[in-house]
This record gives structure tokens, C-alpha cells and sequence, in this order.
């Protein structure tokens, strides 16, 4: 009880400190964008408080679009008063974007429309701020003839190279005509570090593809295109502007969102509901007080996963939410939501109304949307047409022009080329020798081709001979194993399983050097590994068990110092076997330690940790074959064979050239 009561206070205690941090971050927050209003009053003129607000991300998280368009609606009177044309096209500007943020795009078009008027008097950025509020504005209304004739004229100024279709095709429901043109028009444009713009693209697709029913390839898109924003939004390389991180957020909102519609598509309810809630949370945080038709959209897709899910509670909630659809099937989808609602909860009245309501939508919309629908498709086709051979005619155009550049450069070339005829005469001389020089060249690659060719014959016949010597030496061993099986004396069994052991050691060597490809050095690492792998075959009953450190990476050594050094090794690691650990060996350790020195000398050195030598083994070691092969052996490699009797153990070691 006491320990409940502790863990209560810590976990107050932690609350209390962590609501302390986030109000005052949102306190900061609120005042910085308190800070926004405030400082777009404080500018002195309409063209600075343009620029600001046309800048200013997150500009209504604080203060609403509303009191910003009184404060405009202020400021364009004041100027009408003074007759300050310039600022009044300002302040028009900033309210027909307002207008379009709260979704009223008939009051948008209306004052972008007048501002059209006077195009030609406006800078460029002006003219591309208007054209593009039209062109947003006129989507938004399905007006998309207008929008063909102001994309044209974006042409016309240079705002675009081209006029593209696709977002209108969709806006048509020709969602696979929609993508491949999109397709064609945006790829060639983006580049691979552009994470933003890819995840634009990728996005888009996905849409196409969600629209048009295919939403299993649409979450792969999807899915890809929300790794890219992710990078764009973590990428601590470059510096983001605000703007440019509140669109990416934003981004990021509207690409969850269409994973979430994926899910509630595939009626994967449960998988759809956490993408939902969190792009509408962006999407409140990041684009506050703005219409969105993706929220709107967001909140009307969780009412109908919670909807079919039968958690009535959590439906009411996203269905009384604060929204006003605009478009016509974000209507009838929460008409037909309510009238799902109403039905599960047995009100068939209201369940009625809504389907009834939803009926007379689509009466009236069947009524004529047929023809126009028709109409704007076929108009859109045939601007499109119009653009196509607008376009082919430049193409023409910019063909016949290089054609004749092309005519004019062969004149030349002629001209240039009788020139050269005469000029090239007088260096027949030079040109002859050069061919002489060639055909010397040609000899020696011919000469450089034999050598190589006989190089690689060589290292072959080397190869060859390795292996052969290889197998003698195997054979030799298999006739050593023979005889031991026809041996009773256990000192005779135990000489010839020595000789086979340092056969192998032999063999080894040649294996290793025609299995290499350069056959002049061994690397002794893998080497001396496979030594110790042959060795512990030998003495199946015994080292198994012992921890062997090898630390050779790196050492190469030729032939002539390989022989004597394995077979060094293999005496070594036999005696270890065998006579170090006699009782236990799970705790025995060798070490071996082979290293390249400073000046190119080598330095070798072996210990284990078993029982050490005997007190009389130098009198031994001079009766002990092994020993006397060992000092032979290190005769060869010019250096004699050191030993140190430890506390723990033995000691081998030298220095070789």
C-alpha cells in the first residue's frame, strides 16, 4: 500500500512537470503567432504586408481568417480613400486568398476576376499570385475550360513551359488517363535529391490508383511517398524555412489520410482509424482555421470505420463535428452515413430522410451532369488536341530551324573540308610515319599478348603442379594411415600419425597456394586456421575443447618460409595436444601470434596455458625428434626457436627475415 502511494506521488509529480513544459511551449507558440498579426499590422505599406502574408505559414492557428479579413477589409477602404491603386490591388489579393482558405471560392474568383482585368500593368510575381488564385478557384468550381485559358496564358508569360491536363481528367473521373499523363509530364522534372517533390509524385499516383479502385497498389505508392516526406522533414542537412516545413507537414497529414482511405477501401477498419486520427491532428495543428477538404474528408472516413466497427458513440462524435462539406460527394457520403447510422440504431425515419435527401442530390445532378460532364470532356479534349499540335508545331518549327543551322554548318564544313584536302597532302609524310608508328605499336601489343598469354600458362602449369604435389602428399598420408591400421606397436602408431600429421602440414601449403590466385604468397590467417582444423582430426579424442586464438591478419609469406613455418606450427600445436593438458582440457588456451615488424622482419610466438615443460626438457629436447625437427626447421627460416617456461605454461617464439 505504502509502495502504491509512493508510486502515485513520483507519477503526479512527473505529470505536473511535464504539463508545465507543454503550456509553456504552447504559450510560446501562441505568442509567436500572436506575434504574426501583430507584426503584419505594424508594416508601413500594402506591398510589405502582401509579401508577409503570403510567407507567413500557420498565420490563423491563433487568430482567425475572419479578423484577418477585417483587418484587410480596413486597410482596402483606408487605400480606396487615398486612391492608392497599388495598395488596393495588395489588399484584394490577400482577400481573395483568404476567401479561398475559408472555401468560399465564388467570393475568391470574384475578386481575382477583377484584378485580371488590369493584368498588364502587374510585376510578374503579381500576375503568377493572381493567375495561380484563378487557376486553384476554378478547379475548385469544375470551371475547366477557364482553367485551360488561364494555364494558357501562364505559357504565354513564361510562368510554365507547358500546359498539363491531368489534374483535370481526374477532377473528370478519368483517373488512369489522369496518371499516365501526369506520369509523362512530372517524372522528367524531379530530380533524385527533391525528397519533397518525389513524395508529391508519389502521392499523386496513389491517389489516381485509390480513385479508380485499385487500393492495394496505391498503398505501395502511398507507403513510399510517406518515407520521403519522412526524410524530407528529418533531412538535418539542409535548413527549412517554416513554410517549407509546415507544407511538408501538411504533406505529411494528406498522405496518411489516403492510407487510412486505403484501409477503410480494403475494409481494414481497425488498421484505418490510427492514420486517420493522426492526419486530421496535423491537418487541425498545421493548417488551422484554413478549409480542407482532406479533413473533411479525414473525419468522414473515421466516422464510417467506427460506423462499421458498430461503436455508435465514436461515430456521433466525427459526424457532429464542425464541418460543411463542399464538395458534392463529400455530401452524399455523410448523408449516406447518417443514413447507415440511423438504420443500425433502428431510427428508419431519419435513416428515410437521409437517403431521400441524398436522392434528390443525385436527381439533380443526374439531371444535367451527364451533358456537362460530356461537354467539359470533350472540351478539355480538344484544348488538349489544340495544346498537342500547338506544341508540335513548335517542335516543327524548332526542327525546320535546326535543320537550316544544320544546312548552314555542312556549307561550311564544305568549304573547310576542300581546305583540309590540300592541307593533309602536305602531311602525307607525317601521316606515313605515323602509320609505321602504328604498325611498331601493333607489334609490341602482339609481343605484350604472347607474354601474358604465357604468364597465365605459367601460373597454370604452377597450379597444376601445387595440385599434383597436393595429392602425392595425400597419397602419402592415406599410405601412413594404412600402415598404422596394420601396426600393433602403439610408439610406431604414434611416429607414423606424427609423419601423417606433418604430410598434411606439406599438403596444406600447395593447396592453399594453387587455390590462391597469386601463387607466390600464402595468407597465413585462413592457413593456419585450416592447420589447426587438420591437426584436431588427427587427435579426434583430444583439443577440441581448447580456446585457440589466432592472430595472423594480414601475413603473407612466400613458399620457402611457409613449409618450415607450418611445420613449425603443427609440432607446436601436436605437443599442446598431447602432452599439455593431460587431465582437463576445457580450460586450456593457446595462443598463436604472428606479426610483419618494422624493417620487414617477422615475429612469431606461440603459448598455451597447460602444464609447461618438464624441469629436464632440455636434455629431452635434444633426444626428441620433434625438437630437433623444430630447430632444423627454424634453421631454414634463419632464426632459432626460442623458449620461455611460464608460471602457467609455455612460451615459443622468434624473429624471422
Amino acid at each position: 500500500m505504502k509502495r502504491n502511494l509512493i508510486l502515485n506521488l513520483i507519477w503526479s509529480l512527473l505529470f505536473s512537470v511535464y504539463s508545465f513544459v507543454v503550456c509553456a511551449q504552447q504559450e510560446d507558440l501562441s505568442m509567436q503567432n500572436e506575434d504574426y498579426y501583430k507584426q503584419f499590422q505594424e508594416l508601413e505599406n500594402g506591398e510589405l504586408r502582401t509579401f508577409f502574408f503570403f510567407n507567413t505559414p500557420n498565420r490563423y492557428n491563433q487568430v482567425s481568417p475572419y479578423d484577418w479579413l477585417d483587418t484587410v477589409k480596413v486597410y482596402l477602404n483606408s487605400s480606396e480613400k487615398t486612391k492608392d491603386t497599388a495598395s488596393i490591388r495588395n489588399y484584394q489579393l490577400i482577400q481573395s486568398q483568404i476567401y479561398y482558405d475559408l472555401g468560399n471560392y465564388q467570393k475568391s474568383l470574384a475578386i481575382s476576376k477583377s484584378m485580371y482585368g488590369n493584368l498588364d500593368e502587374l510585376d510578374m510575381e503579381l500576375k503568377k499570385t493572381i493567375l495561380d488564385l484563378l487557376d486553384d478557384n476554378y478547379a475548385k468550381l469544375q470551371m475547366f475550360s477557364n482553367q485551360i485559358e488561364v494555364r494558357r496564358i501562364k505559357r504565354e508569360l513564361g510562368l510554365t513551359e507547358n500546359i498539363a491536363f491531368y489534374d483535370i481528367y481526374a477532377s473528370l473521373g478519368q483517373y488512369r488517363k489522369a496518371m499516365r499523363d501526369y506520369m509523362t509530364e512530372e517524372k522528367k522534372e524531379l530530380k533524385d535529391d527533391d525528397y519533397y517533390g518525389q513524395a508529391i509524385y508519389n502521392n499523386t499516383i496513389g491517389e489516381y490508383l485509390r480513385l479508380d479502385k485499385s487500393a492495394p497498389t496505391a498503398l505501395s505508392y502511398f507507403k513510399k511517398s510517406e518515407g520521403l516526406i519522412q526524410v524530407f522533414l528529418s533531412d538535418v542537412t539542409n535548413q527549412r524555412t517554416d513554410k517549407e516545413i509546415t507544407d511538408g507537414k501538411i504533406l505529411k497529414a494528406i498522405i496518411i489520410g489516403n492510407i487510412g482511405k486505403c484501409h477503410l477501401q480494403l475494409k481494414e477498419y481497425e488498421k484505418a482509424i490510427p492514420y486517420l486520427e493522426e492526419s486530421r491532428d496535423i491537418i487541425k495543428t498545421f493548417n488551422k482555421s484554413k478549409f480542407s477538404s482532406d479533413f473533411i474528408e479525414n473525419t468522414l472516413a473515421l466516422a464510417d470505420c467506427y460506423l462499421k466497427l458498430d461503436n455508435f458513440a465514436k461515430a456521433t462524435d466525427y459526424l457532429s463535428d464542425d464541418m460543411t462539406p463542399v464538395k458534392t460527394e463529400n455530401i452524399l457520403k455523410r448523408n449516406r452515413i447518417y443514413a447507415d447510422f440511423y438504420y443500425k440504431t433502428g431510427d428508419f425515419k431519419n435513416a428515410t430522410f437521409y437517403l431521400k435527401r441524398n436522392i434528390k442530390i443525385r436527381d439533380s445532378i443526374d439531371a444535367q451532369a451527364s451533358n456537362i460532364i460530356n461537354q467539359q470532356l470533350t472540351s478539355v479534349v480538344a484544348q488538349d488536341l489544340e495544346n498537342s499540335r500547338k506544341m508540335m508545331e513548335m517542335q516543327k518549327a524548332e526542327l525546320e530551324e535546326s535543320r537550316k543551322d544544320i544546312k548552314a554548318r555542312d556549307d561550311k564544313i564544305s568549304l573547310v573540308f576542300v581546305s583540309l584536302i590540300f592541307t593533309l597532302i602536305g602531311f602525307a609524310g607525317l601521316v606515313y610515319a605515323y602509320l609505321k608508328s602504328i604498325k611498331n605499336q601493333r607489334l609490341i601489343a602482339e609481343q605484350k599478348f604472347i607474354i601474358e598469354n604465357a604468364l597465365v600458362e605459367k601460373d597454370s602449369l604452377l597450379k597444376e603442379i601445387h595440385h599434383r604435389v597436393k595429392n602425392n602428399l595425400q597419397m602419402v598420408s592415406s599410405l601412413l594411415s594404412l600402415q598404422t591400421k596394420n601396426t600393433t606397436s602403439k610408439a610406431a602408431i604414434e611416429a607414423l600419425e606424427e609423419g601423417k600429421s606433418r604430410v598434411k602440414a606439406m599438403a596444406l601449403i600447395h593447396q592453399k597456394l594453387y587455390q590462391n590466385d597469386d601463387l607466390s604468397v600464402i595468407e597465413m590467417q585462413g592457413y593456419i586456421e585450416s592447420l589447426i582444423n587438420s591437426i584436431q582430426s588427427v587427435y579426434k579424442k583430444g583439443g577440441h575443447n581448447i580456446n585457440i586464438a589466432i592472430d595472423a591478419e594480414g601475413v603473407e609469406l612466400d613458399i620457402d618460409r611457409a613449409i618450415p613455418f607450418g611445420l613449425i606450427l603443427n609440432e607446436l600445436v601436436s605437443n599442446s595436444f598431447k602432452y599439455a593438458f593431460p587431465h582437463d582440457d576445457s580450460n586450456g588456451k593457446i595462443y598463436i601470434h604472428l606479426r610483419k615488424m618494422v624493417g620487414k622482419e617477422g615475429f612469431f610466438e606461440y603459448t598455451d596455458n597447460g602444464i609447461g615443460l618438464p624441469d629436464d626438457s632440455e636434455e629431452r629436447a635434444k633426444s626428441s625428434m620433434g625438437f630437433r625437427l623444430m630447430s632444423r626447421l627454424a634453421n631454414q627460416l634463419q632464426t632459432t626457436l626460442n623458449t620461455d617456461k611460464t608460471t602457467d605454461g609455455v612460451r615459443f617464439w622468434f624473429n624471422f627475415k
